[in-house]
């Protein structure tokens, strides 16, 4: 899954990365150590631009509320939950088949957080302990420095209760695409701890790599067919992963030193 992950590079650097045309200053985001759900985020899309003749789509990077709200709910209350779409299962979810067809995003990031579900956790949770043993949280990156460009949807909300005016007429979310998790070696992979992303959690964000990318955005691409193809685990061997501080767990935490690789696990989580 994906339930956090950091967010610190400019727009200036995205555009150049992701081949930009249209961004709006106003929309720039500060950079965000621990990007939770419901807040906001980058996407890269390919969209027409509102009020031009030319109808083609152009290259955006545009802010979006993290957890989709389809565009036929009744309120966005249910939002925060669909942070994540399955790439098993997106085609035919109704939440998410129709953007799936037709808005289709990359959600740039660092890297993502995923804290690891160790075999002593699952039996002390089988036994019903009442505390919770403290989970180790990882960090996970492409292990060559670049970005790392998430497989999203986004969707378009209208509040029928505000008048067509109001800024907050319209909502804009978006959802991450996963994956089941990596069961080869990291390309660089902790001193103790896991060997593979598997071990660290079953599931992992989608990650496009570059090849990828304008297919993926291409709104003209509508059969479901062939963007199932484009969701297939990208190459083995790209990704790395390292122990981070607990700190991470906590919303309220958000820093550079969230990043800050740990020489090994904290003492008290469980690998």
């Amino acid at each position: 899954m994906c339930g956090r992950f950091a967010s610190s590079r400019r727009p200036e650097d995205l555009a150049g990365v992701f081949e930009i045309e249209k961004w709006e200053p106003e929309e720039t985001l500060a950079p965000d150590y621990n990007v939770a759900p419901t807040k906001e985020v980058y996407a890269v899309l390919d969209r027409p631009l509102k009020d031009v003749p030319d109808p083609r789509p152009v290259r955006q990077l545009r802010k979006l509320k993290w957890g989709l709200v389809p565009s036929w709910a009744k309120t966005p209350e249910g939002g925060a939950r669909m942070i994540n779409a399955r790439a098993e299962t997106v085609h035919e979810k109704p939440s998410y088949r129709r953007a799936f067809t037709s808005r289709r995003c990359i959600l740039p990031a660092d890297g993502y957080y995923e804290w690891v579900t160790g075999e002593q956790e699952r039996e002390l949770e089988v036994e019903g302990r009442r505390k919770r043993p403290r989970k180790q949280p990882y960090f996970v990156l492409p292990a060559d420095g670049s970005v790392f460009a998430m497989a999203g949807l986004y969707e378009f909300w209208r509040d029928r209760t505000l008048p067509d005016d109001h800024p907050q007429a319209w909502w804009a979310t978006c959802s991450v695409i996963t994956t089941e998790a990596e069961q080869t070696p990291l390309a660089v992979a902790p001193a103790e701890g896991p060997g593979s992303l598997a071990d660290i959690h079953p599931r992992m964000p989608l990650m496009l790599t570059p090849d990828r990318w304008d297919a993926w955005l291409d709104p003209a691409r509508t059969d479901p067919d062939e963007l199932r193809e484009l969701l297939a685990p990208p190459p083995a061997g790209l990704m790395r992963a390292y122990p981070v501080s607990t700190a991470v767990s906590n919303v309220r935490n958000n820093g550079e030193e969230l990043l800050k690789e740990l020489a090994a696990p904290e003492e008290g989580t469980l690998f």
